[in-house]
């Protein structure tokens, strides 16, 4: 029995979270939040409650559902927010523009929380439909319809009327996803060290509002200095409680990262209190009981509340049982922890869950992953062998030629100066994905129109302007009609055939739509009695069946996949987000994206709960003699273990690193090394990942949807 109740009848903010979500989608149809993401949920809680602001970094791994944590705590802290001061500000989340509809999907389909999208292009608000909803003009971007307001990082790095239109607003709370895109400039020039634009926009954006979330899975890029930007970021304004006063010793990574890794301990009482008066933490900050018998003691000698987080009383001002309590604790090891390696800032502001612990302790269960092609597990040889040389895919003469054609209108495009450098590997990437997506922008640009591509920072928008540019995509599609089917095609058949993967179902990944659509196309056609569903962005998801093929929701998709109705589902990264497909036993890479990250969230789509296979087999496609083919050769030969096969890739290969392929690897290596050592600084925090003793499922008031609805259509206005 439930009884559904207004807002303002709901007193404990325990009971905030689970009454407004309880009839929301995700509980609807049986799933649940994980431990480790009601985990995250209590932990804002414990913050709210220590400080009445949350400023916290969630960096747990790849494939653990951030956006669902981070979702859930928004709607909470928004609640929160509303019931605490009455004032309703507005909330806004950043995330790069290609994961910008994904959080509005996300939100909508699992939490039922309906969310603005400021579309960059067109200057107006648009909603999960895909419908405007507000006027047009860059000043709307202070007038969210909705409580909600999404907006594209992109629009944050470079400057903008809208950046300043946001920083005339004060906010309740501020979720900027992919956080570590916020750093410090690197290398040697006149500029290194100083923030880049988004780190001086997020920290500027941090001073205006009250709770601040950020969300990163690679909180480390390649030192473990690129951590104090984001803790910087969540120190700003109201925040000061996360790294203490100015004087504070834990602003400097060089003075406190051998203390925080464990290769320095402090013994020294009277340094041991400089590092623990600013900022000072407050009794419920630990769970370890002796830490909190400490930090009560202090509070009492000095006459402290649990608000006060800084104090400038020297160490004699402590009582002498209080200085014996802080010696032993500073002698004490727990697990080869010593004590700031327990109690530091950084363990109180950032939650990191591991995936190898989470599978430990029997939270997720453990699937192995075989990589192919492989010869070793094939089971027609023969055909295998005309398909592949090695680990990419036999091209002719005309392909390789195409492949020529793509390179020289990157050339030519480079030639046009600053800001061409990412561009000019854009046809080479889109012959690679398919003949389909080459054939389609080639054809595109040569019309006089623009294609668009979206980098992870911002869209860019291209035609062909030069005859130099024009004359390289003639040529180019001209090599690329004369070729009679595209190998990638053959071999996506001879494993869905002859290597039996249909029998287990497949999920098959594109960077591109039109690579998607043709390879959905292709296979329907093949295939005319299956029913195939093509899973992509606003509403250009389809179902193909009996020889016809209709616009469906991906809701309705995902809904036949789960139910077995599906067999072969094609899908956009852009859409993947959330996708869970563990029904599907086996995963097509029709293209690779030079993302690691990409392809793990690919692998994450069946590699997750209820997956009935111990281990999936993911097959990637490269042509030969490509910088694909070279890009996955490095890729493959560092990812040995089946268990955990990205464990220490990059997240992203960056393209100076493609331009001289011959060093990729030790690119990627030194890259590994300096992981390993980042790694090293371990940030202990499996706590939150423990189940709770609150079955949501159990509560039994409900908010009014009514209510609810009304609370989230306040807009900002």
């Amino acid at each position: 029995y439930r009884r559904e109740v207004l807002f303002d009848e709901l007193d404990d903010p325990q009971d905030i979270a689970p009454a407004a979500l309880i009839e929301s989608p995700l509980y609807r149809e049986g799933f649940s939040l994980q431990p480790w993401q009601q985990g995250f949920l209590t932990e804002c809680l414990r913050h709210f409650s220590n400080h009445g602001i949350v400023r916290l970094l969630l960096a747990d791994e790849v494939g653990l559902g951030k956006t669902l944590s981070l979702g859930t705590a928004a709607l909470a802290l928004c609640l929160l927010q509303d019931k605490d001061s009455g004032g309703r500000k507005p909330v806004v989340i950043f995330a790069p523009a290609t994961l910008c509809e994904q959080w509005q999907t996300e939100m909508i389909d699992k939490l039922g929380i309906p969310c603005a999208r400021w579309e960059t292009q067109k200057k107006v608000w648009l909603d999960h439909e895909d419908r405007v909803i507000s006027p047009a003009g860059r000043e709307q971007i202070a007038r969210c319809p909705l409580r909600i307001g999404i907006v594209s990082t992109g629009l944050m790095m470079r400057d903008s009327l809208e950046k300043q239109h946001l920083l005339s607003l004060h906010f309740a709370l501020v979720i900027l996803d992919e956080a570590h895109k916020a750093r410090s400039r690197q290398g040697f020039g006149r500029d290194a060290g100083t923030p880049n634009e988004l780190l001086a926009f997020a920290t500027a954006v941090a001073e205006r509002s009250d709770h601040v979330l950020l969300g990163t899975a690679t909180p480390i890029q390649t030192r473990s200095e690129d951590l104090w930007d984001l803790m910087r970021i969540l120190h700003k304004g109201k925040g000061r409680f996360v790294l203490g006063n100015e004087y504070s010793r834990w602003h400097q990574p060089d003075e406190v990262l051998p203390l925080i890794s464990g290769q320095t301990n402090v013994v020294d009482p009277a340094f041991g209190w400089e590092l623990l008066r600013s900022p000072l933490p407050v009794v419920n900050s630990t769970d370890e009981p002796r830490a909190r018998r400490l930090f009560s003691a202090i509070r009492q000698d000095l006459g402290l509340n649990e608000q006060q987080t800084e104090t400038s009383a020297p160490i004699t001002q402590l009582s002498d049982d209080t200085r014996e309590i802080l010696e032993e604790d500073l002698e004490r090891k727990i697990s080869g922890a010593t004590f700031f390696q327990r109690e530091n800032p950084f363990i109180r502001h950032i939650v990191l869950r591991k995936r190898a612990d989470l599978e430990a302790s029997g939270l997720l269960p453990r699937i192995g992953v075989d990589l192919h092609p492989d010869r070793r597990y094939i089971r027609d040889t023969q055909r295998f062998d005309a398909l592949f040389e090695g680990k990419a895919l036999r091209t002719n003469d005309d392909f390789r030629e195409a492949y020529r054609e793509a390179r020289a209108f990157g050339k030519a495009l480079s030639k046009r100066g600053k800001g061409s450098g990412f561009m000019k590997n854009l046809m080479e990437q889109r012959i690679c994905s398919s003949i389909a997506a080459g054939l389609n922008t080639a054809r595109t640009l040569l019309a006089g129109r623009i294609v668009e591509e979206e980098t992870e920072d911002q869209v860019i928008e291209l035609t062909a302007e030069s005859s130099e540019e024009k004359v390289a995509l003639e040529r180019l599609i001209s090599r690329l009609e004369r070729i009679d089917g595209d190998p990638k095609l053959q071999a996506t058949i001879h494993f869905l055939n002859k290597e039996k993967w249909l029998d287990h179902g497949a999920i098959i990944f594109s960077q591109y739509y039109d690579t998607a659509k043709w390879i959905a196309d292709s296979l329907a056609a093949l295939y005319p009695d299956l029913a195939i569903g093509l899973y992509a962005g606003a509403s250009r998801s389809r179902l193909y069946q009996n020889g016809e093929s209709v616009s469906i929701e991906r809701e309705t998709l995902k809904k036949m996949v789960a139910e077995h109705e599906i067999k072969i589902m094609v899908a956009t990264d852009a859409a993947c987000e959330g996708l869970n497909l563990q029904t599907l036993g086996t995963l097509i890479n029709i293209d690779l994206p030079w993302n690691p990250t990409r392809l793990e969230q690919r692998i994450g789509r069946i590699k997750r709960f209820g997956q009935a296979r111990e281990k999936v087999d993911m097959l990637n496609l490269v042509n030969e003699q490509t910088v694909d083919e070279k890009v996955y050769d490095r890729l493959s030969e560092r990812m040995r273990d089946r268990f955990d096969l990205f464990g220490s890739l990059p997240d992203t290969i960056r393209d100076e690193w493609i331009d001289d392929i011959e060093t990729l690897g030790e690119k990627m290596d030194e890259y590994i090394n300096a992981q390993r050592e980042a790694t090293g600084f371990d940030l202990r925090y499996n706590a939150t990942a423990e189940p709770s003793d609150r079955d949501w499922r159990d509560c039994t008031e409900v908010l009014s949807q009514r209510d609810f609805a009304q609370l989230m259509r306040n807009g900002w206005a």
